[in-house]
Protein backbone atom coordinates (compact mmCIF):
# COMPACT_ATOMS: atom_id res chain seq x y z
CA UNK A 1 0.00 0.00 0.00
CA UNK A 2 1.35 3.40 -0.98
CA UNK A 3 0.42 6.64 0.81
CA UNK A 4 1.64 10.15 -0.01
CA UNK A 5 4.07 11.67 2.49
CA UNK A 6 2.87 15.06 3.70
CA UNK A 7 4.75 18.04 5.05
CA UNK A 8 3.72 19.44 8.43
CA UNK A 9 1.89 22.25 6.60
CA UNK A 10 -0.37 19.67 4.92
CA UNK A 11 1.10 19.82 1.41
CA UNK A 12 2.51 16.78 -0.35
CA UNK A 13 6.23 16.20 -0.59
CA UNK A 14 5.93 14.27 -3.86
CA UNK A 15 7.18 11.10 -2.20
CA UNK A 16 5.23 8.05 -1.05
CA UNK A 17 5.56 5.67 1.89
CA UNK A 18 5.16 1.92 1.57
CA UNK A 19 2.83 0.37 4.13
CA UNK A 20 3.41 -3.37 4.29
CA UNK A 21 0.36 -5.41 3.25
CA UNK A 22 1.23 -7.95 5.97
CA UNK A 23 0.70 -5.20 8.57
CA UNK A 24 -1.82 -2.77 7.06
CA UNK A 25 -3.66 -5.04 4.65
CA UNK A 26 -4.65 -8.19 6.55
CA UNK A 27 -8.15 -9.47 7.30
CA UNK A 28 -8.77 -8.08 10.82
CA UNK A 29 -9.41 -10.52 13.66
CA UNK A 30 -12.08 -9.04 15.93
CA UNK A 31 -11.56 -11.50 18.77
CA UNK A 32 -7.89 -10.65 19.28
CA UNK A 33 -8.83 -6.96 19.14
CA UNK A 34 -11.24 -7.60 22.00
CA UNK A 35 -8.57 -9.44 24.00
CA UNK A 36 -5.96 -6.70 23.48
CA UNK A 37 -8.33 -3.89 24.45
CA UNK A 38 -9.57 -5.87 27.46
CA UNK A 39 -5.98 -6.43 28.60
CA UNK A 40 -5.07 -2.76 28.17
CA UNK A 41 -8.06 -1.52 30.17
CA UNK A 42 -7.55 -4.17 32.86
CA UNK A 43 -3.90 -3.19 33.23
CA UNK A 44 -4.95 0.44 33.85
CA UNK A 45 -6.95 -0.53 36.94
CA UNK A 46 -5.20 0.13 40.25
CA UNK A 47 -7.19 -2.49 42.10
CA UNK A 48 -6.84 -0.62 45.40
CA UNK A 49 -10.53 -0.88 46.35
CA UNK A 50 -11.08 -2.02 49.93
CA UNK A 51 -13.93 -2.26 52.43
CA UNK A 52 -13.66 -3.26 56.08
CA UNK A 53 -14.56 -6.79 56.96
CA UNK A 54 -16.22 -7.82 60.19
CA UNK A 55 -12.88 -8.30 61.95
CA UNK A 56 -11.65 -4.82 60.93
CA UNK A 57 -14.43 -2.49 62.12
CA UNK A 58 -14.33 -1.03 65.61
CA UNK A 59 -16.84 -2.25 68.17
CA UNK A 60 -17.36 -4.62 71.05
CA UNK A 61 -17.20 -8.35 70.50
CA UNK A 62 -19.69 -9.01 73.31
CA UNK A 63 -22.54 -11.28 72.34
CA UNK A 64 -25.68 -9.12 72.25
CA UNK A 65 -28.02 -11.71 73.74
CA UNK A 66 -28.21 -15.42 74.26
CA UNK A 67 -28.24 -17.70 71.26
CA UNK A 68 -31.67 -19.27 71.69
CA UNK A 69 -35.00 -18.50 73.19
CA UNK A 70 -35.39 -14.82 72.31
CA UNK A 71 -37.39 -15.27 69.11
CA UNK A 72 -34.90 -13.09 67.24
CA UNK A 73 -32.06 -13.90 64.93
CA UNK A 74 -28.79 -15.00 66.45
CA UNK A 75 -26.25 -12.18 66.70
CA UNK A 76 -22.59 -12.55 67.53
CA UNK A 77 -21.65 -8.90 68.14
CA UNK A 78 -22.41 -5.30 67.20
CA UNK A 79 -19.94 -5.75 64.33
CA UNK A 80 -22.38 -8.08 62.60
CA UNK A 81 -22.88 -7.00 58.95
CA UNK A 82 -26.62 -6.70 59.59
CA UNK A 83 -26.02 -3.66 61.81
CA UNK A 84 -25.18 -0.15 60.73
CA UNK A 85 -21.45 0.31 61.15
CA UNK A 86 -20.82 -3.40 60.93
CA UNK A 87 -18.46 -5.11 58.56
CA UNK A 88 -19.36 -5.47 54.92
CA UNK A 89 -20.34 -8.87 53.55
CA UNK A 90 -18.15 -10.02 50.61
CA UNK A 91 -16.76 -6.52 50.12
CA UNK A 92 -14.00 -5.66 47.63
CA UNK A 93 -10.39 -6.36 48.52
CA UNK A 94 -7.19 -5.21 46.78
CA UNK A 95 -6.39 -7.32 43.74
CA UNK A 96 -4.40 -7.23 40.52
CA UNK A 97 -6.62 -7.11 37.42
CA UNK A 98 -3.81 -7.42 34.90
CA UNK A 99 -3.43 -10.49 32.73
CA UNK A 100 -1.14 -11.53 29.91
CA UNK A 101 -1.83 -12.42 26.31
CA UNK A 102 0.57 -14.13 23.94
CA UNK A 103 3.04 -12.03 21.99
CA UNK A 104 1.72 -13.30 18.65
CA UNK A 105 -1.85 -12.42 19.68
CA UNK A 106 -0.73 -8.92 20.65
CA UNK A 107 0.99 -8.41 17.30
CA UNK A 108 -2.02 -9.72 15.40
CA UNK A 109 -4.26 -7.30 17.32
CA UNK A 110 -2.09 -4.32 16.33
CA UNK A 111 -2.00 -5.45 12.71
CA UNK A 112 -5.79 -5.86 12.75
CA UNK A 113 -6.31 -2.38 14.21
CA UNK A 114 -3.97 -0.79 11.66
CA UNK A 115 -5.68 -2.69 8.83
CA UNK A 116 -9.06 -1.32 9.93
CA UNK A 117 -7.65 2.22 9.88
CA UNK A 118 -6.12 1.64 6.45
CA UNK A 119 -9.45 0.37 5.09
CA UNK A 120 -11.18 3.46 6.49
CA UNK A 121 -8.48 5.74 4.96
CA UNK A 122 -7.81 7.02 8.47
CA UNK A 123 -4.02 6.98 8.20
CA UNK A 124 -1.82 9.92 7.22
CA UNK A 125 1.95 9.83 6.75
CA UNK A 126 4.09 12.85 7.70
CA UNK A 127 7.72 13.50 6.98
CA UNK A 128 9.96 13.31 10.05
CA UNK A 129 9.85 16.59 11.92
CA UNK A 130 10.64 18.31 15.19
CA UNK A 131 9.75 21.62 16.82
CA UNK A 132 12.40 24.16 17.79
CA UNK A 133 10.81 24.43 21.23
CA UNK A 134 7.81 22.94 23.03
CA UNK A 135 4.85 25.08 21.96
CA UNK A 136 1.26 23.90 22.06
CA UNK A 137 0.22 26.41 19.40
CA UNK A 138 2.64 24.75 16.96
CA UNK A 139 0.91 21.41 17.47
CA UNK A 140 -2.51 23.03 17.12
CA UNK A 141 -1.37 24.55 13.80
CA UNK A 142 -0.12 21.13 12.68
CA UNK A 143 -3.55 19.59 13.29
CA UNK A 144 -5.27 22.50 11.57
CA UNK A 145 -3.07 22.18 8.48
CA UNK A 146 -3.94 18.47 8.31
CA UNK A 147 -7.68 19.26 8.70
CA UNK A 148 -7.82 17.28 11.95
CA UNK A 149 -8.90 20.01 14.37
CA UNK A 150 -11.31 18.61 16.97
CA UNK A 151 -10.72 14.99 15.97
CA UNK A 152 -9.17 12.26 18.08
CA UNK A 153 -5.66 11.78 16.72
CA UNK A 154 -2.75 9.47 17.42
CA UNK A 155 0.69 10.67 16.36
CA UNK A 156 3.28 7.91 16.09
CA UNK A 157 6.89 9.11 16.26
CA UNK A 158 9.92 7.04 15.22
CA UNK A 159 11.69 7.79 18.53
CA UNK A 160 11.43 10.02 21.59
CA UNK A 161 10.98 13.63 20.47
CA UNK A 162 10.49 15.70 23.65
CA UNK A 163 9.58 18.99 21.93
CA UNK A 164 6.76 17.35 19.95
CA UNK A 165 5.50 15.35 22.92
CA UNK A 166 5.47 18.35 25.25
CA UNK A 167 3.71 20.45 22.61
CA UNK A 168 0.76 18.08 22.30
CA UNK A 169 0.40 16.31 25.63
CA UNK A 170 -2.07 18.82 27.11
CA UNK A 171 -4.41 18.83 24.13
CA UNK A 172 -7.67 16.90 24.50
CA UNK A 173 -8.33 14.08 22.03
CA UNK A 174 -4.60 13.90 21.29
CA UNK A 175 -2.18 11.04 21.92
CA UNK A 176 1.51 10.88 21.06
CA UNK A 177 3.49 7.63 21.22
CA UNK A 178 6.64 6.13 19.73
CA UNK A 179 6.51 3.28 17.22
CA UNK A 180 7.84 0.72 19.68
CA UNK A 181 5.19 1.57 22.31
CA UNK A 182 2.21 1.54 19.93
CA UNK A 183 -0.74 -0.38 21.36
CA UNK A 184 -4.06 -1.62 20.02
CA UNK A 185 -6.27 0.53 22.24
CA UNK A 186 -4.65 3.80 21.12
CA UNK A 187 -5.08 2.84 17.46
CA UNK A 188 -8.75 1.94 17.82
CA UNK A 189 -9.52 4.95 20.03
CA UNK A 190 -8.19 7.47 17.48
CA UNK A 191 -10.20 8.80 14.55
CA UNK A 192 -7.01 9.33 12.55
CA UNK A 193 -3.56 7.79 12.97
CA UNK A 194 -0.68 10.06 11.92
CA UNK A 195 2.48 8.12 11.15
CA UNK A 196 5.84 9.80 10.81
CA UNK A 197 7.93 8.52 7.91
CA UNK A 198 10.44 6.87 10.22
CA UNK A 199 7.67 5.31 12.30
CA UNK A 200 6.29 3.53 9.21
CA UNK A 201 9.62 1.78 8.70
CA UNK A 202 9.78 0.72 12.35
CA UNK A 203 6.19 -0.57 12.38
CA UNK A 204 6.80 -2.55 9.21
CA UNK A 205 9.91 -4.08 10.82
CA UNK A 206 8.28 -4.83 14.19
CA UNK A 207 4.92 -6.22 13.03
CA UNK A 208 5.62 -7.69 9.58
Amino acid sequence: MQLPILKINGTETGRTATLSDSVFGIEPNNHVLYLAVKQYLANQRQGTHKSKQRNEVSGSTRKLHRQKGTGGARKGSIKNPQYRGGGRIFGPTPRDYSFKINLKVNRLARRSALSYKAKDTAIKVLENFNFAAPKTKDYIKLLADLSLTGKKTLLVLPSDTPNVYLSGRNLPKTSIVTADSLNTYDIIHADTVILCEGAVEKINAILA
